[in-house]
């Protein structure tokens, strides 16, 4: 027994001894440099270029959607003003503001609102091809960054003038730079001591996580990914530091989110049909592309492509994909949080095991560029596939309201000087939107602008107040009502006690005289009884 078990601890010890030589050979900085610089440059460069075209396609959509109106109406404000904001709502989001503030001092509108996700997305696509190439080969970089571009989920935020498109590009990057960094070898043919290379990856993903601080999240995947590849003490010691460090940039935000989470008090507890539809969203949504694609990455699970350096595909792409929406989802049974927007910088993981799992199938084939052209033209039929749901992303109606056509109803119908009343009061962020609809009109309820008051919909008067305005109007004065369909006579909508004194106060001095309805919202026309 005695002789077995130094047998044994003999064996672990030789082993041990191989996996650090493994370690050991890939990692000059003059491979490494070849691996993320080497042949076939252009299986970044057109997943990139793909994505861009996809991106700008249709990006006008003629409407915004009432998250997009608040990072407009929120960039469009003083420094001083966003700080005021941000220390009582959306604090989550002050980075990204602040990143949009100089594009909408610039006087952008809502397509130039969303050229930087365009970008983002394009240079996420070109990330998820890099990874590809330097974890696998050039030809699995390719399919990789062409089938992340193609997926409608990515489209959709690509087109949506929020933080989410660029902090799926920091995810990419930072886990590029997790590569380099386990690959780096400190002073070696002139490149970077480790240590710099481990705080340009912590640095990318504190500002990652800044952006949106789920994003830290992807801590875990890494975590995972070291801790299937074995690796030696000192690279846990480097990503251990920059995880620290990255954590530590983000607590005063974490904090300060915690104080506003009635944001997301909306947010349900997920359940099976959350769980399938970030998988459709990930990985589809058309059917026979979502079966394709997880076979495709159950062969790559089941038959790993063989390592090229110390961290293999497989390694890298599984948690990437999985850690981040189980833990998320997993903490969402006490605190409701999950949503396929904040998870979009995960998505990454599955076109890079689907392109890995048809290596496996295709790099049967005895010609190269015959399987290179198989793997393109099956990406092509699945976009050609998925192209209703594409189309159907550039639609107006594709997000969840549209602010342009309520505007325009009123455009259409009010004259100036007459009056209007929002319900509830985030309706104002449609006047906050498109402005010059709602020239002219005279706001009954407002006390305070939004920026004045440091919220995003501005402070209103009491009930009183807007009883004595109501009956300081001409008898002929017209009154149009701005209402959110969606709320307006649900049981949430009567236990806002503010809001229902409104109606209460409106209904006792003045009858409907008619309504336009436009989808999401109404437009109604009030006069004096």
């Amino acid at each position: 027994m005695v002789r077995e078990r130094e047998h044994e601890r003999t064996r672990e010890r030789e082993n041990e001894r191989e996996d650090e030589r493994a370690w050991e050979r890939p990692a000059t900085a003059a491979a490494a440099r070849r691996g993320w610089a080497g042949a076939a440059p252009l299986a970044t460069v057109v997943p990139a270029a793909v994505m861009l075209v996809l991106g700008l396609w249709g990006l006008d959509r003629g409407t915004m959607w009432r998250d997009e109106a608040a990072t407009l109406q929120v960039a469009r404000r003083s420094l001083p003003e966003i700080r005021r904001l941000l220390e009582d709502v959306d604090a989550v989001h002050g980075l990204y503001y602040l990143l949009m503030h100089p594009l909408a001092a610039l006087g952008a509108g809502e397509t130039t609102l969303r050229l930087p996700s365009v970008v983002a997305a394009a240079a996420t696509a070109a990330l998820v091809a890099a990874l590809g190439r330097r974890l696998a080969r050039p030809r699995v970089g390719l399919w990789a960054g062409l089938l992340y571009a193609v997926t409608p989920f990515v489209s959709h935020y690509a087109q949506e003038g929020r933080s989410y498109a660029l902090v799926a590009a920091g995810a990419a990057l930072a886990t590029c730079l997790l590569i380099r960094a386990v690959e780096g070898t400190p002073g070696e043919d002139g490149g970077p001591p480790r240590y710099g290379r481990w705080a340009g990856y912590g640095a990318v993903v504190a500002v990652t996580a800044l952006l949106h601080e789920f994003a830290v999240l992807l801590l875990a995947a890494h975590a995972v990914t070291l801790l299937v590849s074995r690796v030696p003490g000192r690279v846990w010691r480097g990503w251990g530091c920059a995880a620290v460090a990255a954590c530590g940039l983000l607590a005063p935000l974490a904090v300060l989110s915690r104080r506003q989470s009635e944001q997301v008090s909306w947010i349900r507890t997920p359940g099976y049909e959350q769980a399938r539809a970030l998988l459709y969203a990930f990985a589809g949504p058309g059917e026979a592309v979502v079966v394709v694609t997880l076979l495709l990455a159950a062969v790559a699970i089941v038959a790993p492509l063989p390592r090229k350096g110390p961290l293999g595909l497989t390694a890298v792409a599984l948690p990437l994909v999985l850690v981040p929406p189980v833990l998320l989802y997993a903490a969402s049974q006490r605190q409701p949080l999950f949503l396929d927007r904040y998870l979009i910088f995960c998505l990454a993981g599955l076109p890079l095991l689907a392109a890995a799992g048809a290596e496996r199938l295709l790099g049967l084939l005895p010609w190269r560029r015959v399987a290179t052209a198989a793997g393109v033209a099956a990406i092509v039929l699945a976009f050609v596939w998925q192209l209703p749901f594409h189309e159907r992303e550039r639609l107006p109606g594709s997000r969840g309201d549209e602010l342009a056509r309520v505007a325009s109803a009123v455009g259409r119908v009010a004259r100036p000087g007459d009056a209007v009343l929002f319900l509830p009061l985030h309706e104002r962020r449609i006047s906050l939107a498109y402005p010059r609809d709602f020239t002219g009109l005279r706001d009954l309820t407002l006390k305070r602008t939004p920026a004045a008051s440091g919220t995003l919909f501005g402070k209103e008067v009491g009930t009183d107040e807007l009883r004595a305005r109501l009956r300081g109007l001409p008898a002929r004065q017209r009154v149009w009502v701005v209402a959110d369909t969606t709320t307006v006579g649900t049981p949430w909508f009567r236990a806002q006690r503010e809001e229902f004194a409104k109606t209460t106060a409106l209904g006792a001095l003045y009858r409907e005289e008619s309504t336009v309805f436009v989808r999401g919202g109404a437009v109604s026309l009030y006069m004096r009884r």
